[in-house]
């Protein structure tokens, strides 16, 4: 699994997952576990979808 999830990409999947979680807590759903799937996307740096759609957000090293 190379890393595919950059640092912005990042940030932003874990205010994601962080907000649907907490929405989930308290409407008191279980669509609130929606929120892990972009939590661990943004701990893996890596995002399964990306690849398929030849997305890639981390810096270009030159």
């Amino acid at each position: 699994m190379k890393k595919n999830v950059g640092s912005v990409d990042q940030i932003v999947r874990i205010v994601i997952g962080l907000a649907i979680g907490v929405a989930g807590i308290m409407y008191q759903s279980w669509w609130g576990l929606v929120g892990i799937v972009p939590l661990a996307t943004a701990l893996l740096n890596f995002c399964p979808f990306y690849p398929l759609l030849g997305i890639k957000t981390t810096k270009k090293v030159s």
